[in-house]
């Protein structure tokens, strides 16, 4: 694999898409002004607050989480997004390793399209993994299984033997820094010389006025308690520059970091894309095709935002 050259990358239009909160393009664009405004020239007033419960075992929290990214769910246009990246990042790899899996959504679309591969989904979250098993079972996937345990350690996954570690939207959930710091540790561990990461996770912004905006733009469109959870990770995310900084020390001249320019919601950290084959691009584009129009326009926002960030290869795109 060549190594693609870290830098931080910002995007140099305005941010629509907020995370893993896919922006409704019905809403005036405007609005979203000064929020921009706010995050670009305003002081860092908000410290990182850790969340409350920080194992997602209540059924209520589970539930919600698991269907805001099926059947059209909320979520869908950025699990499309992230599956369409990882799917570039993983490719010739043969084991994946996901840390903070959740109810696999996220995990069970990237099986799907990549048959041929081994993947393993690992969660702190009993709950979780019982909602992650009972899906992949329904899906028929047979190339993914689950670890229970801490993604600072990783059990059951041996010293440079994964060709891949992916992450989607779990870091935040630890408890600090140094627990972060210990997670990019293990990622190095169980990775092979020359291994493909891809780890999305949220930024912290400025100020709780941004948070709050963000967290209840969306509110009539899900469950309350996703909308009160959504709050409380963007009120734990950490900063891009921890990334950037753990990314040098852990995987050197190896990482890319992407976060959006003036409200830096999502932060994005992986190594360098490798072609895939026309038939999966074809895929892509007709998951991308049977999703209402609401979301279809919130991913190709999505994709346009980070293509002004130098993103290049857009997955969706014929090859050229």
């Amino acid at each position: 694999m060549v190594p693609a050259t870290r830098e931080s990358t910002p995007l140099t239009g305005p941010v629509l898409w907020s995370g893993p909160m896919p922006y409704h393009s019905g809403m005036p664009r405007l609005a979203l002004f000064p929020e921009i405004l706010r995050e670009a020239f305003g002081s860092r007033t908000l410290p990182r607050e850790p969340e409350p419960d920080l194992v997602m075992d209540g059924p209520d929290q589970v539930l919600a989480f698991a269907e805001a990214g099926r059947s059209d769910g909320v979520m869908a246009a950025s699990y499309l997004f992230n599956s369409a990246r990882i799917s570039q990042v993983i490719q010739g790899c043969r084991s994946v390793v996901d840390l903070g899996c959740g109810p696999a959504t996220q995990l069970a679309q990237v099986a799907g399209l990549h048959p041929d591969v081994e993947f393993v989904g690992v969660d702190l979250s009993a709950a979780m993994l019982a909602n992650a098993e009972a899906h992949v079972r329904e899906l028929g996937l047979t190339n993914v299984r689950f670890i229970h345990g801490d993604i600072t350690e990783i059990p059951g996954v041996a010293d440079r033997s994964s060709d891949a570690v992916i992450s989607t939207l779990a870091l935040h959930h630890l408890p600090t820094r140094e627990h972060l710091r210990q997670c990019f540790r293990q990622i190095q561990r169980v990775l092979k010389p020359g291994g493909a990461v891809y780890v999305a996770d949220l930024g912290r912004l400025k100020s709780l006025k941004s948070i709050l905006y963000f967290a209840y733009m969306n509110a009539k469109h899900q469950p309350h308690i996703f909308s009160l959870d959504y709050e409380r990770s963007l009120r734990a995310a950490f900063l891009a520059t921890d990334f950037d900084a753990l990314c040098r020390e852990y995987l050197p001249d190896s990482m890319r970091v992407y976060t959006p320019y003036a409200l830096p919601i999502l932060i994005l950290a992986k190594t360098a894309d490798r072609p895939i084959p026309s038939q999966l691009r074809t895929q892509l584009r007709e998951m991308r095709r049977k999703l209402n129009s609401r979301y279809r326009r919130d991913l190709d926002d999505i994709r346009r935002f980070f293509r002004w960030g130098g993103l290049g290869d857009d997955p969706f795109r014929p090859a050229r």
